[in-house]
């Protein structure tokens, strides 16, 4: 208040000021006709208008007719008018100043109403694009607060939400005087409730017609239209990540569904041909007629049988953990020539036959690894190379650093991949489509593989030609 008084003291005196300026200006030091002083009087009331208003205008309107009155209509030095002339040019004179002022402020006044307006949009934008970066709806009524205080630049915000009756806030030094009871009442409210002494106001959040909560806004002066349209755009956003989570949630329904029935087909399959086997098996063990020698083998494949069937439970209940999240994972620094190594005498049975050669890149750094779990994606990894190459037939295994990851390839002689199935490849139940070559499996190992590069923070592709091999990469973090 006080600062106001200041200024309009100040204004009032600088007016004053320029109008005795100009008066002296043309009384003392530079003689001219009247019709001379009068426009630069004109033009200066004017600036006074389009800079301080209409008040300040009006009033020096009058002084200056005063003055020009005193000073430059004769008889001068006197508040007499002795030519009709001379008055019809006074009165013309105040008319055009008012009139000026009138259309000067009212030019002033839409030139502020413009800057206010695009003031709004740009923080109405602000707010836009902050709550669109949030899909997950949890995350966005967590942010609603900041981002409101943030894109508007209000002191405090409050943020009530019907669904839990949940509240967030923004601004530890506010905390309006409400109960859980009235913050829902005030959610029900038919607009807007705005208070312009406290700069406070409250707007309801709809979902169509459904009330969904209520927004507290303090130290924030906006439009009544700016403050609803604030209001939608939160309202939007919420029903935006909701519908969003819903699709999510119904997309992932639809595919654990669609990986159920896939892994009880598979299951189903993988289960009936070793079952049937074992069965066929026991009835021959059974009927006693046969050689010792033929017992044995028998067994033998019962064994390699059952192993199979230990396998695909195993990896069943492998990947069923990896998709609940029920697994943790300890990342620490870890070489990965000594990872490699461990893997090829993991999986030395099946290398049998298949000569490893290891390449590495000199100073390979270490990478951030749980060496119990990369120990298994290179076992499978190189399970698979084994699986699906002529017996003999090389393998080669790499690894080189590439900016902040270690490369880690693993390639083979096989009977390679077909283009169409590279692309998914690492999907669940999915094996090599070449039958003729193709060995039993459950079709989890390659997603499984994949599961565990992803949750190490990388990638894992391959690159392959049917009849020449693949090689399939991967990246750690170092």
């Amino acid at each position: 208040m006080h600062s106001k008084l200041i200024i309009s003291v100040t204004r009032w005196f600088s007016a004053a000021i320029g109008l005795g300026g100009i008066v002296f200006f043309f009384h003392v030091v530079l003689q001219v006709n009247p019709t001379t002083v009068a426009l630069t009087l004109l033009l200066f009331i004017h600036s006074l208008a389009s800079r301080w208003g209409l008040r300040y205008a009006v009033v020096i309107s009058f002084a200056a007719g005063a003055c020009y009155n005193y000073f430059f209509l004769p008889p001068v030095g006197h508040f007499i008018i002795s030519d009709p002339q001379n008055i019809v040019a006074l009165l013309v004179f105040l008319i055009t100043s008012i009139f000026a002022s009138r259309m000067s402020e009212r030019i002033r006044e839409e030139s502020k109403e413009a800057r206010a307006s695009k003031a709004e949009l740009e923080i109405l934008y602000r707010l836009s694009r902050a709550l669109l970066q949030t899909d997950e709806f949890v995350q966005l009524t967590k942010t609603v607060p900041n981002a409101v205080a943030v894109a508007t630049g209000a002191q405090a915000v409050l943020f009530f939400l019907l669904d839990g009756n949940r509240i967030y806030r923004f601004g530890s030094d506010w905390t309006p005087h409400l109960s859980e009871d009235a913050l829902k009442e005030l959610s029900h409210a038919p607009g807007i409730i705005s208070s312009a002494g406290a700069q406070e106001a409250m707007i309801p959040l709809r979902s169509g017609v459904r009330p969904r909560g209520i927004l507290i806004i303090r130290g924030l002066t906006l439009s009544h239209q700016s403050l609803d349209a604030l209001g939608g755009l939160v309202s939007i956003a919420l029903d935006r990540s909701n519908a969003i989570d819903e699709v999510s949630r119904t997309e992932a329904a639809k595919e654990n569904e669609r990986l159920r029935a896939l892994m009880l087909d598979s299951i189903t399959h993988e289960l009936g041909a070793p079952l049937a086997f074992i069965d066929r098996s026991l009835d021959s063990l059974l009927a006693q007629g046969l050689e010792p020698a033929e017992s044995r083998a028998l067994l033998g494949s019962v064994q390699g049988e059952s192993n199979r069937l230990s396998r695909l439970v195993a990896q069943a209940v492998e990947m069923a953990k990896f998709d609940t999240q029920e697994l943790r994972m300890t990342f620490v620094p870890q070489s990965m020539e000594e990872m490699i190594n461990d893997a090829i005498q993991t999986a030395e049975d099946v290398l049998k036959g298949h000569p490893v050669q290891v390449t590495l890149a000199p100073r390979l750094p270490s990478v951030q690894a749980d060496s119990i779990w990369v120990g298994r994606l290179l076992t499978k990894l190189l399970q698979n190379a084994a699986k699906y190459s002529p017996d003999d037939a090389p393998i080669f295994i790499t690894a080189e650093q590439d900016g902040r990851f270690v490369t880690c390839s693993i390639a083979d002689r096989g009977i390679g991949i077909e283009p169409i199935e590279q692309s998914f490849i690492f999907d669940k139940f999915l094996r090599s489509g070449n039958r003729e070559q193709r060995s039993s499996g459950t079709g989890l190992g390659l997603a499984i593989c994949r599961t565990i590069v992803e949750a190490h923070g990388g990638k894992i592709e391959v690159s392959s030609q049917p009849g020449r091999g693949s090689v399939f990469s991967f990246t750690l973090r170092v």
